[in-house]
């Protein structure tokens, strides 16, 4: 049985060996299909992903051909035994198991760690979450080029990311693993540089290592880049952590 990846190049995977779809657009219409699977997509929302404000006058037909394909490639070589694209009176309907495409099990692996957060169960939570997290494989449908529709489909999964590596460390920090997130931290204030959960998070990890001057300069970067950029000054919460460290030199959330 195949299944399908789309946090990263979209993939048709069987017996380990992954598969893609030469033409963009197929990949296209697939990913349209897998982000909605066993949900009837509307021909008039394909059309849109595909074309936008400017489809051509054969659409339909165009479309019609693509899904065609699409269900060829699925059964050729015996990729997928059975018709998993079904034509319904709307539109086409891609039918799929739990466990059949990337964004379920990452979905399930993100509600599992944050249930596991809620309940104080941090081993638990840090285990689900981080792998979540190793099921990406580069930004969601790396390999095409989305249109109006697709693009939201990936920045919710983006900024599903976003909240399931901000979970992880939570846990990691609250497990005493402050020393082994140093890194992942420098890189994810770096990569999201106004995100002010990530630079809190290292600025805590950084006074847990008792690295209180190098704490202090986290805090100043990230309130020195807020004012210049933004016109604002770090949240509350960030400004407390200021102030433990003046004082105490270690974030009381995070002291022994």
């Amino acid at each position: 049985m195949a299944t399908f990846q789309l946090l990263g190049p979209v993939e048709i995977v069987v017996d380990g060996h992954p598969h893609t779809l030469g033409q963009h657009k197929l990949r296209q219409v697939l990913a349209m299909l897998a982000l909605r699977a066993n949900q009837i997509v509307d021909t008039d929302l394909l059309i849109r992903e595909l074309w936008d404000e400017d489809p051509p006058k054969n659409a339909r037909t165009i479309l019609h051909t693509y899904v065609y394909q699409v269900r060829k490639h699925l059964e050729r070589d015996g990729l997928c035994p059975e018709e998993l694209v079904e034509t319904r009176t709307a539109g086409y309907l891609l039918r799929a198991g739990e466990d059949d495409l990337d964004v379920f099990r990452f979905d399930r692996l993100i509600r599992q760690g944050r249930q596991a957060l809620d309940e104080g169960d941090m081993a638990r939570a840090a285990e689900s979450l981080r792998q979540a997290l190793d099921m990406w494989s580069g930004r969601a449908l790396a390999d095409v080029l989305p249109g109006p529709v697709l693009r939201g489909h990936v920045v919710a999964l983006d900024e599903q990311r976003v909240c399931a590596q901000e979970m992880c460390i939570e846990a990691g920090l609250e497990l005493g693993r402050h020393r082994d997130l140093l890194p992942e931290l420098r890189l994810l204030v770096e990569t999201h540089p106004y995100n002010e959960g990530f630079h809190g998070q290292l600025i805590c990890a950084l006074g847990r290592c008792n690295r209180r001057n190098e704490a202090l300069d986290a805090y100043r970067h990230l309130r020195d880049l807020l004012d210049e950029d933004l016109g604002l000054a770090p949240s509350p919460e960030i400004q407390e952590l200021h102030r433990e460290l003046l004082s105490a030199g270690m974030p009381k959330n995070l002291a022994s």
